[in-house]
């Protein structure tokens, strides 16, 4: 079996009940997530081994996190305990033309302060691990970070794992100059880069020709050209791209493009009435990720992808909690959500 190996921060996370706003909750649902972590569980589900890699405080919430990640099978043995505090965010649903609210609580957490010789990558990556997955969130946190993300990608690829990133831009954790600089440096050390088109153009300037986009969208040919520039600038082997289409905060359209070796593959195009948007884009990475080591084709793997993100949707909670067999149904055009007796 596979061994993947995630890196990043495991937080708390607090949601109002309903779609109630932080202003008038007068009480907190608590939950764990994070978006490397949330990749871990979407894999452990669909039967490949898992090591989660954080550092996570050895008070009682971090007992809790740490709790929950075991919960689920996910590896906890290469976990750094130590610090003062876990990372913590607020989510308030959006509803209707009100968009979601996202308020980080991170600074000063025992991730963000982690040191590079906190993570020894020699003992990390097992004889069999095969993955490693890393996203643009870690190196958004400190400058140590920053180090500690490239320490683990020169290493993975020194050992010949196959690193996947998914720049995953968060404008509320650094600016775009920034961002693009760094992710600009680990880029190069990536076989699979997942993006979306509006942070290629923020980050890295990378925009299909004008003839290729019309209104707000942008046609196949756009998106070869959006994969060839960043195939071309970073050297990566495999470029997945999501398309999401919002019409409010509980109607998206979502889609998902999949390039590699000069052939590409779009996937069937979903439209999602939304119970919870958090943790759909790491189902996809987790998605795309088992396809790949199934080695199924160019179009099995986008639309085995694409419809791990799209159950993702219908979990509360940032775990995305489907079956191998709910994925492939729905991959295989099975979508009418009917009662299964």
């Amino acid at each position: 079996m596979a061994r993947v190996v995630t890196f990043g921060e495991f937080m708390m996370r607090l949601t109002p009940p309903g779609y109630q706003r932080f202003e008038q909750a007068t009480s907190f649902e608590i939950q764990f997530g994070g978006a490397e972590a949330n990749v871990a569980a979407g894999l452990t589900r669909m039967g490949l081994s898992c090591d989660y890699v954080t550092k996570l405080p050895v008070h009682a919430i971090g007992q809790a996190a740490f709790n929950e990640l075991r919960r689920y099978g996910i590896g906890t043995s290469k976990i750094v305990r130590g610090g003062e505090r876990i990372g913590t965010y607020y989510m308030e649903r959006g509803a209707a033309q009100r968009s979601s609210q996202v308020v980080y609580d991170r600074k000063y957490s025992a991730f963000s302060q982690a040191l590079v010789e906190d993570f020894n990558w020699d003992t990390i990556f097992e004889d069999d691990t095969k993955y490693f997955v890393f996203t643009g969130i870690s190196p958004a946190l400190s400058d140590n970070q920053v180090e500690i993300a490239k320490k683990a990608a020169q290493k993975a690829k020194e050992r010949g794992i196959t690193v996947c990133c998914d720049v995953n831009y968060r404008s509320k954790l650094w600016d775009t100059q920034k961002a693009g600089k760094i992710m600009s440096e680990l880029l190069p050390y990536v076989d699979i880069c997942i993006i979306n088109e509006e942070h290629a153009k923020l980050l890295f300037g990378i925009v299909p020709s004008h003839e290729f986009i019309d209104g707000d969208n942008i046609k196949e040919e756009g998106y070869i050209q959006i994969c060839n520039q960043i195939l071309e600038k970073f050297k990566v082997k495999t470029v997945a791209i999501t398309i999401r289409r919002t019409i409010s905060a509980n109607d998206n359209y979502f889609s998902a493009m999949l390039y590699s070796n000069a052939q590409m593959a779009f996937s069937r195009r979903y439209r999602i009435p939304i119970v919870d948007r958090i943790g759909s884009g790491d189902a996809f990475a987790a998605g795309l990720i088992y396809s790949v080591d199934q080695r199924k084709s160019l179009l099995e793997a986008v639309e085995f992808a694409t419809a791990s993100a799209v159950l993702a949707h219908s979990i509360e909670g940032d775990f995305p909690l489907n079956s191998c067999e709910e994925i492939e149904n729905l991959a295989n055009g099975m979508q009418n959500g009917r009662t299964q007796r």
